[in-house]
């Protein structure tokens, strides 16, 4: 029998990671790409809840478990100087990723230097994802990024663009434009943005506001637990009734003559101005391998939106068009 080669990154991640727990004998990308769920497993939670707005389907796939969580409105307030460590300034070459003559490993290994240079923030060249494949798969290159690049948008709403078509440089780049690149925080980092999609589809599907408690039920299906630090997210309560308010992604706010009072979720307006229901409608689809149409209250709806900013658009160009050439600038970009 053939002795079973060694990948080298995940050598170097034991050499200088603690031996004594288990985690740390695969890389930080592995961990996350393998423990990570995306909003797939709340599509596919069971049932217990059913709301009666929504069609037997999609409750189904949007129904909540029954566990309680923490009391409403309570903000945890503590600083972001004690979230999850620092990247080591750790440089792997290509070689690093390249030991296997699976198409399904080498997707995996792809995957994990995608992840590995979006966490660096250092650059993504064709020719070093080919040295990853060898030769042996030089043929299946397109084939292989595609499954890679697919992967990390389901799992971290980050899409795979090329921004430099002579030399093949790429770039991963988040679905909104959190601040870094949707890191959250300058320099280096996970993506964070694949939490931020979930929520307003998950607010989507709920009627455009969703109660607290609902929330915080949803995200535990994705493991994600208010009070409980995440690799990721760092506090999440603090990421999500904090910093995602203050950029606007959402509204937090006491529902109308709660007593005690209750508080929901709504889309801030800075969600509204980078993305659009439909554009969360077709991510959420895609995770659920399924198509818009799957959601058919929400498919309307969004389809009514679309409308509506078209209409916007055109009466904002019939504008522009009458206005002198020094305003020009100003209502193409308002248009857009």
């Amino acid at each position: 029998m053939p002795r079973r080669k060694k990948n080298k990154f995940r050598a170097r991640e034991q050499h200088r990671q603690v031996p004594d727990d288990s985690k740390t004998q695969r890389s930080d990308e592995t961990i996350a790409l393998e423990e990570l769920p995306s909003c797939s497993s709340a599509l596919e939670a069971p049932s217990q809840s059913v709301s009666q707005t929504q069609t037997s389907s999609t409750s189904q796939a949007w129904g909540q478990d029954s566990a309680t969580i923490a009391s409403p409105g309570a903000v945890d307030t503590r600083s972001e100087n004690d979230e999850e460590s620092q990247d080591e300034d750790v440089s792997y070459s290509p070689e690093d990723f390249s030991d296997s003559t699976s198409p399904t490993v080498n997707v995996d290994l792809v995957e994990q230097f995608l992840l590995h240079k979006y966490r660096m923030n250092q650059t993504i060249l064709k020719e070093d994802i080919e040295k990853i494949l060898g030769e042996r798969h030089q043929g299946e290159y397109a084939a292989i990024l595609e499954k890679a690049a697919e992967h990390l948008e389901l799992v971290f709403a980050i899409d795979l663009k090329e921004v430099d078509s002579t030399k093949h440089v790429y770039e991963l780049v988040s679905k909104l434009k959190l601040p870094n690149n949707g890191r959250m925080r300058a320099g280096r980092g996970w993506p964070r943005t694949g939490l931020v999609m979930n929520i307003l589809g998950f607010i989507l599907m709920k009627g455009n506001c969703a109660a607290e408690k609902d929330v915080w039920q949803f995200l535990k299906v994705l493991r994600v637990y208010a009070g409980r630090r995440h690799f990721i997210y760092g506090e999440p309560r603090k990421f999500v009734n904090n910093d995602l308010v203050k950029l606007k992604y959402l509204e937090y706010r006491q529902v109308p003559g709660s007593d005690p009072p209750l508080y929901e979720y709504l889309w801030g307006p800075r969600a509204h101005a980078e993305t659009s229901k439909m554009k969360v409608l077709h991510f959420l689809a895609k995770v659920a391998d399924t198509t818009p149409r799957a959601f058919p209250l929400q498919y309307e709806e969004a389809l009514r939106e679309e409308r509506a900013r078209a209409r916007g658009a055109g009466r904002a160009g019939t504008s522009a068009t009458a206005r002198p050439d020094s305003m020009a600038p100003f209502a193409s970009y308002s248009a857009h």
